[in-house]
């Protein structure tokens, strides 16, 4: 006969400590050194690895820019910035210098899209599921992140660098390090506007 007993109450204690503490996630914009590594950074990309995925067809991939590289990664910003828009590249390029500058590190994440079945909309998705839960995993290890898309993001010579070619593309980069400040609690949205509950028609 299975065993359906109840989870001990001290692990529901645990499992609702959790989940508190997953609810008080929020972008986190200011950050500064340190960023995760080692286990704390291995955890936060296994976590990326558990989204769902229909078919197994792992579409996730995950480009890690850290030290001295995003200085050059910054570089190819304000290139790719000049090319898409010549009257404001100079601008927009010291403004993505100065952005990684900030950042202690990024993590482009990106959807490798396969032909198949599996229509490509649900890959993208995984890639966003997978996005979620690392910014989770940031959260509850005590970092900040923030998922940070613009024309960077959808501009085929940025995909290119990072090994993204069509069909397959970024979704975003993921901005890591520590809370530069203690930020207040955020409001969150009310149940009752976005829940509704279905019932069949009479």
């Amino acid at each position: 006969m299975p065993d359906t007993a109840p989870a001990f109450p001290e692990s529901r204690d645990v499992q609702r400590l959790a989940l508190d503490q997953l609810l008080t996630r929020r972008s986190v914009g200011p950050l500064q050194e340190p960023a995760p590594e080692g286990a704390d950074l291995d955890l936060i990309l296994d976590a990326g690895l558990r989204a769902p995925d229909h078919g197994k067809l792992r579409p996730w991939r995950f480009v890690i820019i850290r030290g001295d590289a995003r200085l050059a990664f910054g570089e190819r910003l304000a290139e790719a910035a000049a090319k898409r828009d010549p009257a404001n590249g100079a601008a927009l390029g010291e403004r993505y210098r100065a952005w990684v500058r900030r950042i202690p590190m990024l993590i482009a994440v990106g959807a490798v899209v396969k032909d198949g079945n599996i229509p490509e909309i649900e890959q993208v998705l995984s890639a966003g599921a997978a996005a979620m839960n690392m910014l989770n995993t940031i959260h509850l290890l005590g970092y900040g992140g923030m998922w940070v898309t613009g024309a960077n993001v959808y501009d085929p010579a940025v995909n290119a660098l990072l090994g993204f070619e069509a069909p397959s593309h970024l979704i975003g980069f993921i901005t890591v390090g520590t809370p530069a400040t203690t930020l207040p609690p955020m409001a969150r949205p009310d149940r009752a506007d976005h829940v509704v509950e279905w019932a069949a028609p009479s």
